[in-house]
């Protein structure tokens, strides 16, 4: 099957993504001008977990988007770095809807918030001075969370998902093995031009399948969170067309 059509369901899938994002950006606060040095910074000063989902599916898109042009130019060890971020972009969105769509606010969502909103530096006129390291929850406690709530096998579920964290964290890392993928020719070279990306497209593009299939997933999740339960039934809809269309794809 021609190696294009994965790409075909690019671009409908990021506007229909945008336009139920457009929808869930407005059911919550505005952000609002913070100064900052000589001019201003937007922040949402309420900084409240549906604030939180709202920017995590802002940066979905945005990375679906930066997947289609790297694709487009054959840099696939960028792609896969994008694809780790992803990965953790998606667990968060679904660990903090889950608390809402379950009333199940637990002192780890307060803790992840607080590192979430913490600002990077305090004071504009003394950037070194006032720089702080901004705490972070361990990933397998998030992950550990959504298995339950989600009714995972929690071993197995956190088995497999250190196993693809840890495969596309070589690509973050730049591992040997993974860039030795960039490797080709004879004599062998590394390709650092995408001269042979040709040869690599298509699967790089069926994975990328994964990525806009689960962002569909996500801002379902985001919607239910955000209580548009007419939006939430449109883009579940559309995740199970997606999903056809993908396996029609993949024959």
């Amino acid at each position: 099957m021609d190696s294009a059509e994965p790409r075909q369901l690019f671009a409908p899938t990021l506007e229909q993504l945008e336009k139920a994002f457009r929808r869930l950006e407005m059911r919550v606060p505005p952000p609002k001008r913070k100064p900052w040095k000589d001019s201003f910074v937007f922040r949402y000063v309420e900084q409240t977990i549906q604030q939180a989902i709202v920017q995590k599916l802002a940066r979905t898109i945005t990375g679906l988007r930066a997947i289609d042009v790297l694709l487009e130019r054959g840099l696939f060890q960028e792609q896969g770095i994008l694809q780790r971020t992803l990965d953790e972009i998606e667990e968060d969105i679904v660990f903090l809807s889950s608390a809402i769509i379950n009333n199940d606010m637990t002192e780890l969502h307060r803790e992840y918030l607080e590192y979430f909103y913490a600002e990077e530096f305090d004071d504009p006129a003394d950037i070194a001075a006032s720089h702080s390291s901004r705490g972070m929850v361990r990933r397998g406690k998030i992950r550990a969370y959504i298995n339950k709530t989600q009714g995972s096998s929690e071993s197995r579920a956190n088995t497999v998902e250190k196993i693809l964290t840890k495969a596309y964290s070589g690509f973050v890392h730049a591992a040997s093995p993974h860039i030795m993928d960039m490797c080709g020719g004879e004599p062998p070279r590394f390709d650092v031009s995408c001269e042979f990306s040709g040869l690599r497209k298509a699967s790089q593009e069926n994975d990328a399948l994964n990525y806009f299939y689960r962002a569909l997933l996500s801002m379902a999740f985001g919607a239910k969170a955000l209580g548009d339960e007419e939006l939430f039934s449109s883009i579940r809809a559309a995740a199970s067309q997606f999903e056809s269309r993908m396996e029609t794809i993949r024959q």
